[in-house]
């Protein structure tokens, strides 16, 4: 397959580049395109069979559902069977944005977008090119990440013509993305609704519109054997860099010694090591590869960076990993989300 590329002005966006995405979708095919948090790969998700294409082209699990993408409210009425007060609530707050709400699907969403599962995830993304091309094509867009299934998400076009180049039809090319870590998930269908996967809009801000929020305890660790995951990566390894990784916790002093022991010995053995650090660490490492993943003190930069330095170590060819943990404060806990699946949830404390 011939995958076409097509570079957008986020400021002026092209029409004609809209009008032919758009009936890519229409006609069954994929799109990939910038969204706010992630760039996503996207086909009609009303189309079965379009759907299954995403799956085939990503190697995912086909118990993985995929999160359907609208450009207003009013889309959100044919996709499911109702919409309680409190999922109303945030998505009024929150959409357009990194807010994914689960919700019991209508007949009319296929199960093969959703996983096999009776209900189904929506999203209002804020990206102008997102908005645009899902206004344009009418539909609404199912739409993972657009990556190679278990592979660091794409935060710029690059990333996925590395993962999916010839395997779909077109890839419109926004510019870097603004968050850099997926959308907050919540599973509106029970009294209380639940966090399924951390993200930019936190527990602390949806408590401030509904009250109580619980927090699935699978977010911070492996999630059983057989159990059918209600939301994306919940259960499979994702995000994941060629090389080993390892994750250190602990105070930092005792972070940094562990890993500056830990590459010398692998460094002595031939091995090529690659080290996570912060701005405030730096300098702390005087052997390996050394990259920042942003500053402590402002994890906004952290997610923002955090694939872009994974996928940065697999093009250095890297042998093995070593990082240090964050604070699960804020955007913490998204953050140690992500590289926990990253390393296989591989942590040692120190």
């Amino acid at each position: 397959m011939n995958t076409i590329v097509r570079k957008v002005d986020v400021s002026l966006i092209d029409k004609t580049i809209m009008e032919e995405a758009s009936e890519i979708l229409k006609n069954g095919g994929m799109v990939a395109f910038p969204t706010e948090t992630v760039y996503g790969l996207g086909a009609d998700a009303l189309d079965e069979e379009a759907s299954a294409k995403i799956y085939r082209a990503k190697g995912r699990p086909s118990d993985n559902p995929l999160i359907v993408h609208i450009s207003d409210m009013e889309q959100i009425d044919r996709l499911v069977k109702r919409v309680p007060d409190k999922a109303r609530k945030i998505m009024e707050r929150f959409w357009p944005g990194p807010l994914t709400v689960i919700l019991e699907k209508s007949d009319i969403v296929p199960k093969g977008t959703t996983g096999g599962l009776d209900t189904v995830a929506i999203r209002m993304p804020s990206h102008p090119v997102a908005m645009e091309l899902i206004r344009v094509s009418g539909v609404p867009v199912a739409a993972p990440s657009a990556n190679v299934s278990g592979r660091p998400s794409p935060t710029q076009s690059s990333h996925v013509e590395e993962d999916l180049c010839g395997k779909i039809d077109m890839i419109i090319d926004g510019g870097p993305v603004g968050i850099g870590i997926e959308s907050t998930i919540v599973d509106c269908t029970c009294d209380t609704p639940v966090i399924l996967r951390p993200g930019y809009i936190t527990k602390e801000m949806l408590e401030d519109i509904i009250g109580d929020v619980d927090v699935d305890k699978a977010l911070m660790k492996p999630m059983s054997e057989g159990v059918v995951p209600k939301a994306p990566g919940m259960k499979y390894k994702h995000y994941a860099p060629k090389a080993d990784l390892t994750m250190y916790h602990g105070d930092i002093k005792n972070v940094e010694n562990k890993i500056n022991e830990m590459t010398k010995a692998d460094t002595a053995a031939g091995r090529k090591v690659g080290i996570i650090a912060s701005d405030e660490t730096l300098d702390k490492y005087p052997l390996g590869t050394v990259i920042s993943i942003g500053k402590r003190s402002d994890e906004d930069t952290i997610a923002h960076n955090l694939y872009r330095v994974l996928r940065e170590f697999d093009s250095l060819g890297v042998d093995v990993i070593y990082g240090e943990t964050f604070e699960d404060n804020r955007l913490g806990q998204a953050i140690m989300n992500r590289l926990l699946k990253a390393a296989g949830y591989h942590v040692e404390n120190v």
